[in-house]
């Protein structure tokens, strides 16, 4: 059964239909199905019980403050000082890429929204210091992956959610994942461009007094993240209400910079209700299905199937891995966060793994999906900022040698699980 709704799922998405109408379709089916359409009487309740979920509200909280960071120009200014401060290595610009993607993304809690931004940003500087525009490409669409795993993020609120997990934790969980996976990152730009001089542009000239100077448009990202990680871990504020402290917080800044005036905010307003629309959308679908999929039993179906194989907890989790890195492929990450969790979680709990690490290894997972093609998000974003054109293909070469570096995070994290959960344990 668990397999037919997967297939089922999969042929509605390649067919092109909107990912919330997918979800939509699918369990108003089954229920019809299998339950005569007695759950889809109550679907209405169950909506609008769910959608007054409080977490939810720091949804479009850090969708709007990654709006008023791009549209305030806090993230050019951002870039600029990144760059007197690694442009030294090997490969130039492009460490400026994963280092401003980091920054942005412990501020913007999404990855679409941190590589369109670096991504605008940088582009200009392919041509002007003579990059190889598909490792440059590549970087940037890597780079923006970090914000779904550096807190504050979207997607560790929704598996929080799905699982009754603490978002605090997660948000914890997420830091030294976040770190070494933006080291790997640029490991992998200073060996490539070791074996590849020519692809790593010309070197940027600058001067400490130079990079000194730019200290200051670095502070603005960093306070936000201090004003809405460090309250909640200060017992200050929930999820929901760091987030609002972060949107007044980035309006201050954007006041201070002379950039917030109306137009400013009416198009940063519009894009996060455009964002929020869509994911509010797709999220109650999602949690309808999975709502039906419980009163069905499938996922208890799929636990004693696996019981039934004999096989131990760590060739369960291999599997589960293949799984998600085949489904990336194909799949859009949100959605398939949403559809596969309330399936997948259940089995792992009773597997015995711990539900913090698996909320960081199943985000990077997803980032990975963001950079894999055909159906690569992150990929799709980075192709329709640039302005000479190119075939799409260009981007998803460059990002090649990115996914082998995640694939090191995935097994780092399955060696070593206290990368993971080492600071939710010290701290609660």
């Amino acid at each position: 059964m668990g397999g037919l709704i997967i297939l089922a799922l999969l042929a509605l998405v390649v067919s092109a239909v909107p990912v919330a109408a997918v979800l939509g379709i699918l369990s108003l089916s089954l229920d019809e199905i299998f339950m005569n359409g007695r759950r889809s009487l109550m679907l209405g309740d169950f909506i609008w019980h769910q959608s007054k979920e409080f977490i939810l509200v720091a949804i479009p909280m850090f969708i709007l403050l990654g709006e008023i960071m791009l549209r305030a120009g806090i993230a050019q200014r951002m870039y600029n000082a990144v760059i007197q401060w690694l442009s030294w290595l090997p490969g130039g610009l492009m460490h400026a890429n994963i280092g401003c993607s980091a920054i942005f993304a412990a501020s913007s809690g999404s990855s679409v929204a941190t590589a369109a931004t670096v991504g605008t940003v940088a582009y200009p500087e392919i041509e002007k210091r003579n990059y190889n525009e598909s490792l440059f490409l590549g970087s940037l669409a890597a780079g923006g992956t970090i914000g779904i795993l550096i807190p504050p993020s979207i997607n560790l609120i929704i598996y929080g959610l799905l699982t009754d997990s603490s978002v605090p934790e997660l948000y914890l969980a997420g830091i030294i994942p976040g770190i070494i996976l933006s080291i790997l990152f640029m490991a992998v730009i200073v060996v490539t461009c070791l074996f590849r001089p020519s692809w790593g542009g010309s070197p940027v000239k600058t001067t400490w007094a130079e990079r000194i100077r730019t200290l200051p448009d670095l502070l603005p990202p960093i306070l936000l993240f201090c004003a809405v990680v460090g309250s909640i871990y200060m017992g200050l504020a929930t999820p929901t209400e760091a987030a609002s402290i972060g949107v007044v917080f980035a309006l201050v800044i954007a006041a201070v910079n002379r950039s917030l005036n109306f137009k400013m905010l009416r198009d940063a307003f519009e894009g996060t209700m455009r964002t929020t629309a869509m994911i509010m959308l797709i999220i109650l679908a999602a949690v309808f299905l999975n709502f039906v999929l419980g009163f069905m039993g499938v996922t208890q179906a799929i636990l004693q199937g696996i019981e039934a194989l004999g096989l131990t907890p760590m060739e369960t989790m291999l599997i589960i891995i293949v799984f998600y890195l085949l489904l990336g492929m194909f799949m859009e990450t949100l959605s398939m966060l949403l559809t596969t969790v309330p399936v997948v979680f259940p089995i792992v709990m009773h597997m015995g793994f711990d539900p913090i690490w698996f909320g960081i290894m199943i985000t990077v997972l997803m980032e990975t999906a963001l950079i894999t093609p055909p159906i690569g998000v992150n990929l799709y974003v980075v192709h329709g900022i640039r302005t000479r054109g190119g075939k799409f293909n260009d981007v998803s070469i460059g990002a090649a040698p990115f996914v082998i570096a995640m694939l090191v995070m995935i097994a780092l994290l399955l060696i070593y699980p206290q990368v993971a959960v080492w600071l939710p344990e010290k701290f609660y």
